[in-house]
């Protein structure tokens, strides 16, 4: 990969367990405030079966005015599989997904870890898991704000791992 430019965004994949609240939130934050630089995507190694995005997750990102079209819980094999995209950035966001056994990525991508508490853990009430879903939200949206504004070549391949890794300290 060479240096990035408006014509050529950024492939971010997030990954998390079951791909419904975590992994789900950084992907639809980071298509509304990655400035046509990002394409994000999500997935979970082991999403259950019919697994769909949490409500609370939803709604959470609806308040915030940030689109839920087309969001929903995939395996991340459709991310290995030959005809998917390829991925300049893999980050896992739960403790579960960090260490698992990665399927293998075609480029070898960069791959970082940020990890954030499960919102919908729990057997709380929605209304405190609601506003765990939004301290979540807020803090994945610290980190990608970090990220978007990288300069472009802290985000060269090259350099895409430290820069990643980095992050995960803030």
């Amino acid at each position: 990969m060479t240096l990035m430019t408006t014509q050529s965004p950024l492939n971010v994949l997030f990954l998390c367990t079951h791909n419904s609240a975590r992994s789900i939130l950084a992907e639809a934050l980071l298509n509304h405030i990655g400035q046509g630089r990002f394409n994000a995507y999500s997935a979970g190694s082991s999403p259950r079966e019919n697994q769909q995005p949490n409500p609370l997750g939803l709604q959470t990102l609806t308040h915030a005015g940030i689109s839920t079209a087309g969001l929903r819980s995939k395996n991340w094999d459709e991310f290995a599989a030959p005809d998917a995209p390829h991925m300049d950035l893999i980050v896992t966001v739960c403790d579960n997904a960090a260490g698992e056994v990665c399927p293998f990525w075609p480029g070898h991508p960069a791959t970082a870890h940020w990890g954030f508490a499960d919102p919908s853990a729990g057997d709380a009430p929605d209304d405190v898991k609601l506003e765990a879903f939004r301290q979540t939200l807020y803090a994945i949206h610290r980190r990608l704000e970090l990220l978007i504004n990288l300069p472009i070549e802290k985000l060269e391949h090259t350099l895409l791992q430290d820069s990643a890794r980095a992050l995960s300290a803030h």
